[in-house]
């Protein structure tokens, strides 16, 4: 008997929804396994940023929020513990925004509106047979250990704290970010480009993290403006501070007979740069690609087909793997020789002139490999 679904899609995230509207689009019948959160859960305080290729994907899919839900950065401003001093700007690079940070909650609502109105897809409690099983349940997936898959995980004494400030002073677009002594310091602008409402993700030892989320709102907006030297004076917490532990992690195998992993399930990173969002969307996008391109007698839940999806994505995800986990530990060394070099690196790469273009580049997005078409 034939499967009822093509794709059965285990996950109905941000990248689960995308994948189900890339695929209902080449007219394949999708299952959307979507399970409630619990009636007691707190409202998510994260918001992505992300680059241009997302934004153009999320646009073509008509799921993308609207300016009070998806602020543009004009620029850019990271700063070291001794000095060091790197600045980025929209207009540098004559774009109209180096990232878009974008609500968690309000691009999750869009994406269930497309869903909804999708007839291709059927949103499911539980999952159903189908040709392929995709796997996009975040870092906690229980499915990617039913098929016997490795996870291979470091994680970083370090927990994220995240919450949501309005600020005595406008933003202007620019996002800020400090490195000292190991924590990591990130104030996203949010509410629209002329908002004073940013988020904070606030990367600190794990110790530190305890005492940061038990401490008064008072308190904790206290040590937040000194720890960022008043950059945007007063700050008051509009909502409840939540924290989570960071990790690098990869899936020794990303897919086999009749499944296949993608997002979370298939990789971490650590948030310093803000990319862990970006590779989850093309990973959607390039398996989408990848099982339209597929030759007529190719079945969708073959392994040699899936590889190649496999392959497009692991060079990107392991790049950007190493690359922060480099700068993590890189910020994390105490010693004053150490601390000297890499500001003194910082303050060089800003002044780097096509280096730095270059980087910002593909930070934006716009050197995403090609998908290869190689045939095996």
């Amino acid at each position: 008997m034939a499967a009822p679904y093509d794709v059965c899609i285990r996950g109905a995230g941000i990248v689960g929804r995308t994948l189900a509207l890339l695929l209902a689009r080449d007219r394949l019948r999708v299952g959307l396994v979507d399970v409630p959160p619990p009636a007691a859960s707190r409202p998510d305080v994260r918001a992505y940023a992300l680059n241009a290729a997302s934004r153009e994907l999320l646009l073509r899919l008509r799921a993308w929020p609207d300016e009070q839900h998806a602020t543009p950065v004009a620029a850019m401003d990271v700063r070291g513990d001794e000095g060091g001093r790197v600045r980025f700007s929209a207009a540098d690079e004559n774009v109209p925004a180096l990232a878009w940070i974008v609500e968690v909650e309000p691009l999750l609502a869009r994406l269930a509106e497309a869903v909804r109105f999708q007839a291709q897809i059927e949103v499911l409690t539980a999952p159903q047979a189908s040709a392929l099983t995709v796997v996009c349940e975040g870092r906690a997936s229980s499915t990617r250990d039913e098929f016997g898959v490795n996870f291979e995980l470091t994680s970083y004494p370090q927990r994220a704290v995240a919450a949501r400030l309005d600020c005595e002073n406008p933003h202007g677009g620019v996002a800020h970010q400090w490195f000292d002594d190991g924590d990591v310091l990130g104030l996203l602008p949010m509410g629209g480009s002329q908002g004073n409402s940013v988020a904070l993700v606030w990367s600190v030892q794990e110790p530190r993290a305890d005492e940061l989320l038990a401490i008064t709102p008072q308190e904790f907006q206290m040590r937040l403006q000194a720890a960022c030297g008043n950059a945007l004076g007063a700050m008051k917490l509009t909502t409840e501070r939540m924290a989570w532990p960071l990790q690098r992690a990869l899936a020794d195998r990303w897919c086999g007979a009749g499944w296949v992993l993608a997002g979370d399930a298939a990789h971490n990173v650590h948030p310093l740069a803000g990319q862990g969002l970006n590779l989850g969307l093309a990973d959607a996008e390039t398996l989408a690609q990848v099982l339209h391109a597929r030759e007529y007698w190719r079945g969708l839940g073959d392994e040699k087909l899936l590889r190649r999806y496999e392959r497009a994505r692991k060079a990107d995800v392991l790049a950007m793997a190493w690359t922060t986990d480099g700068l993590q530990r890189l910020f994390a060394q105490p010693a004053e020789p150490v601390a000297w070099l890499r500001n003194w690196g910082m303050r060089g790469f800003d002044r780097s002139g096509p280096i730095k273009r270059w980087v910002v580049r593909q930070a934006m997005g716009h050197a995403r490999n090609l998908l290869r078409t190689e045939k095996s």
